[in-house]
Formats: structure tokens, C-alpha cells, sequence
């Protein structure tokens, strides 16, 4: 597992167009970019890139082109391929639900074969790779475009294949629509087999711990702790008045860093939770005696500010 794996790269606000920014690490399976903005009023067409490199002279390659276009009556897509200066077989897309001086909200889900593309929550089109999807580490986005906010996404590890656009929810600018912590959900039902919980957040400045509970009156069965201090991500339940012994959850590096944002995955299985962060699974955890719908309480505490509770 390499230290880019487990990057969650921060989101861009109000680029200035023309934009090139590296991926990191890459794209791979399961990446997901979100791109927000504004077409402009009087645009004929803008483009984002998927590109192999940023280089201008020679041009890089560009694996996915995808070209909306403004014509009197209604918006249609170009998705092409730029290998060694020449274009490929263009592929024309009608009917996109794109509009002179209207916000949009694009997703590029990025899966083995393809790529999945949606406007505005809904599916638009699928695009098969010509080139290895591991040459990819630049984005670009140029035209007659406002873009307010570009992020950078991991679907779900585990079942990615049970839904064909993974909530992704755009990031809000500033602290301001962030919830603090602590932060307390209640989960009246309790949780079942297969059920998903997801926090996103950003770290504070000077972080000192961020810890999320899994609650069930008396029992903690999962208590997750990133301690800044020493640089260290562990795991431990707590039956009765008995924690047990804490455990060590080896990366390759500390995953969370000040100021940064995050991603915590739990999918809860019989008899176990399985945990990933930013998109990549960490092991799984089996605390004795679990009963997923005595569980009652999502609990998120320190050192950061959250954006995404899902349950």
C-alpha cells in the first residue's frame, strides 16, 4: 500500500479557468471527480481533460476528452481520445442538460473498463478507455466556464458495484456549513447487515484527536481513535466497565493531517465491522458478543469539523 493509496486529495475552490491540477496518485477503479459550476451565457463550448501528463509543447495525451457544446436549440457532448497529437473517432452524446448560464453538477466515476458520467445526479454516458486508466494523473478544464468547486472522491471499497453514482455530495467553501463536534446521532432503529456508514470532515488546525463511537448503552463496540500526538490510528470496544485491548491498525503512514480532509467507510457485517479510510480498506474488526440493533448512537468527537454523516 503506497502512501499516495490513502491521500484524499483536498477539493479546489473557483479555479481559474484554464485549469490543469495533478491527480493524485493517479486515477484507479472506484475514483470518483465532482465538478461544480457555471456555463457560460453566451458559451459555445468548454472542455475537461483527462490527461495523460501536462506537458504543452508536445501536447500531452488525452485518454477522456469530454467536450459539451452549445448550439442554438440544445447542448450535445463530444467525448474523444488524444493519442500523439491526433484525435480518434469522435463519439457524439445528445441531449445533455447543460444550459447557457445555468449551474451544473458533473460526476466522473471511473470504473475498470469505462468511465460514468452524470449530469446533475443522473446518468449521461458511458465511455470505454483507450488508454490504461493508471496513465492518468492530470486533470484540465478549459473554456467558457465558471467553476466553483472540483472534488476528488473514493466510492465505496467494499460494493461499489451495488450503485452506479456513490452519494457524493459537493463541498461548501470555509468553515461556516460545517458541523463542529462533539456530534451525536441517534440510531433509533439500531443497524443491520450490509448497512454503510460514512463520515467525511476536515481536520482542524493543531489537531490534538478525533475519535468515532459506535454506542449501545453500556457497550462501545467500536471505537475508532486517530491520535495526532503520536501519530497513531487504533481501535478498541468496550463491554460493560472493561475496555479491551487496544489495537494498533498499521498504515504505511498517519493517515489524517491538519487542515486536510477525510473519509471513514464502516460496513457492518454479522459478527464484524469492516473499515476503510479515504477509499481504502483497513481490516476488519470483531468485537465479542455484537448485536448491530442494540447499536444505537453514532458518536464523533475532536478535533474536526464534518461535512457528511450518513447512517
Amino acid at each position: 500500500m503506497d502512501r499516495l493509496s490513502l491521500l484524499l486529495q483536498p477539493p479546489v475552490f473557483y479555479p481559474i479557468v484554464p485549469y490543469v491540477c495533478t491527480i493524485f496518485g493517479g486515477l484507479r477503479q472506484g475514483r470518483m471527480i465532482l465538478i461544480q459550476g457555471c456555463v457560460g451565457i453566451s458559451a459555445s463550448r468548454f472542455q475537461v481533460d483527462f490527461q495523460c501528463g501536462c506537458s504543452t509543447r508536445p501536447r500531452s495525451d488525452v485518454a477522456f476528452h469530454f467536450n459539451p457544446r452549445f448550439s442554438s436549440s440544445d447542448a450535445y457532448v463530444i467525448c474523444n481520445t488524444l493519442r500523439k497529437d491526433q484525435w480518434q473517432d469522435e463519439h457524439k452524446f445528445a441531449g445533455a442538460q447543460l444550459r447557457k448560464g445555468e449551474y451544473f453538477v458533473l460526476l466522473f466515476y471511473f470504473l475498470a473498463d469505462k468511465v460514468k458520467v452524470s449530469i446533475g445526479g443522473q446518468h449521461f454516458l458511458d465511455f470505454p478507455y483507450r488508454y490504461p486508466l493508471c496513465d492518468v494523473d492530470t486533470l484540465g478544464i478549459y473554456g467558457d466556464v465558471t467553476v466553483k468547486e472540483i472534488s476528488f472522491l473514493s466510492s465505496n471499497p467494499y460494493h461499489d458495484e451495488m450503485t452506479d453514482y456513490p452519494l457524493c455530495q459537493p463541498l461548501k467553501p470555509g468553515n461556516a456549513d460545517l458541523q463542529k463536534t462533539p456530534l451525536s446521532k441517534p440510531l433509533p432503529l439500531g443497524l443491520s447487515e450490509s448497512h454503510m456508514i460514512t463520515v467525511r470532515g476536515l481536520v482542524t488546525m493543531n489537531p490534538d484527536e478525533i475519535s468515532l463511537l459506535l454506542k449501545s448503552k453500556d457497550v462501545i463496540p467500536f471505537k475508532l481513535t486517530a491520535n495526532f500526538r503520536d501519530q497513531s490510528l487504533c481501535y478498541n470496544y468496550l463491554m460493560g466497565q472493561s475496555w479491551g485491548e487496544p489495537q494498533t491498525i498499521q498504515t504505511p503512514f498517519f493517515v489524517f493531517a491538519a487542515e486536510r480532509y477525510f473519509e471513514i467507510l464502516i460496513l457492518l457485517e454479522t459478527g464484524a465491522f469492516k473499515l476503510a479510510i479515504n477509499g481504502t480498506p483497513l481490516g476488519d474488526f470483531c468485537p465479542p458478543a455484537l448485536d448491530l440493533k442494540s447499536i444505537d448512537e453514532l458518536q464523533v468527537n475532536g478535533s474536526a469539523m464534518l461535512y457528511t454523516v450518513q447512517c
